[in-house]
């Protein structure tokens, strides 16, 4: 354990960011998850609802640090593009 005061404040600090951290990935997750089970449904209005709301997470996740902004760029990228071939099987 830290004696320093210093040490003892950045390991709260340290807490704080790292269960800020894990619930904005355990969101993006379960997002991701809603878009999948819409695209394997082929519910295309459905998907597309929970792309735009992916898209947010996703991007605010990336503007904190959270994730690398390139990361979730792919990510959205990816899942666009699984939602768009929802609609071009039909």
């Amino acid at each position: 354990m830290a004696n320093i005061k210093s040490a003892k404040k950045r390991i709260l600090v340290n807490e704080k960011k790292a269960a800020r951290n894990k619930a904005v990935k355990s969101a993006v997750k379960t997002q991701v998850k809603k878009v999948d089970n819409a695209v394997l449904a082929g519910d295309k209005e459905a998907a597309s609802k929970e792309l735009s709301a992916l898209m947010s997470k996703l991007g605010s996740a990336a503007s904190k640090g959270v994730i690398n902004k390139k990361a979730a760029s792919r990510k959205i990228s990816r899942m666009a593009k699984a939602v768009n071939k929802v609609g071009a099987a039909e």
